[in-house]
């Protein structure tokens, strides 16, 4: 394709992928495995896809990757309907083929000195933590991961109280993602919506209740890595100066060919050279966070 950025060359696959299975949620969020062993071989926790949504919808959607399993070939996504591509794609069947371009995207990089990672996710943020959370309960086992996810909807799978302890954090607000539980990943959740054993406030304030609890040595071995809207990425970002944490965060954007090529998703990034206009789709989707936001 010759609008997709020449570093990423021989990494973005076009592929028609079979659906294989859409489970549906509460407040029309969907959960699409598709079969795309070419994506799902080189897929990696920030990267995302491009998806056809329907022959009568010409422009694709993006969609963050939430699991992948290159030995099987599939991989998976969370949505949510916004606007009429995703209305068509929530209505594909098991079977019915759809177009996707990927993996797109510079992933998350953990720093494998730091053995106790923060993930956070907000809303449709949640998949790349996931992604994430899989990676390194796989390829670090040594680590002891914390993911903290809020939505003020009704969360896309069915909540399970957690048998892990984390620090810091009242023992009756336990719910926690049952997937993670099973990798044996501690998880948290948070609402203002008052949702039983969910923390009742901002993924924040409950972050800032478990890195109060930490010791100074252990303090040192977080990094923390955020995905959601952008609100929320600059309070994870303030809070990442705050503690003197390194912290990466993966952008949402409106995005056209989301191969480079338009430069329709540019946000300003401040680097060694002053500032510059990067493109969320190739140069991210994610950035260091104090390159993004700034400090007060």
């Amino acid at each position: 394709m010759k609008n997709i950025s020449r570093s990423h060359r021989g990494t973005i696959f076009v592929e028609d992928a079979e659906v294989i299975s859409q489970t549906a949620f509460a407040e029309r969020q969907f959960i699409m495995r598709v079969r795309a062993p070419r994506c799902a071989q080189r897929a990696r926790a920030g990267s995302f896809a491009h998806v056809t949504c329907d022959p009568a919808v010409p422009m694709r959607r993006p969609l963050s990757i939430m699991r992948a399993d290159p030995e099987d070939g599939w991989i998976e996504f969370l949505y949510k309907i916004v606007g009429e591509g995703l209305r068509h794609l929530a209505s594909r069947r098991p079977g019915d083929t759809l177009n996707i371009l990927g993996p797109i995207g510079k992933p998350f990089a953990p720093d494998k000195a730091r053995s106790r990672p923060l993930l956070i996710g907000g809303g449709v943020g949640i998949p790349p933590m996931v992604f994430l959370a899989e990676a390194l309960s796989k390829d670090l086992p040594g680590h002891e991961p914390l993911v903290i996810m809020g939505s003020e909807i009704p969360f896309p799978f069915t909540e399970a109280r957690s048998v892990l302890a984390v620090a810091g954090i009242d023992p009756g607000m336990n719910a926690c993602m049952p997937l993670l539980e099973k990798w044996g990943v501690a998880s948290r959740l948070t609402s203002l919506q008052g949702y039983p054993h969910c923390f009742k406030g901002y993924v924040t304030d409950l972050a800032r209740k478990w890195l109060d609890a930490l010791g100074k040595g252990e303090l040192g071995q977080v990094q923390i890595f955020a995905c959601g809207p952008t609100p929320m990425l600059r309070a994870v970002a303030e809070l990442a100066q705050e503690y003197e944490l390194p912290c990466q965060v993966s952008l949402e954007e409106y995005m056209a060919c989301a191969v480079g090529g338009c430069a329709g998703c540019t946000v300003l990034v401040r680097t060694a050279e002053g500032p510059a206009m990067k493109r969320v789709c190739v140069d991210g989707p994610v950035f260091e966070a104090s390159t993004v936001f700034a400090a007060d």
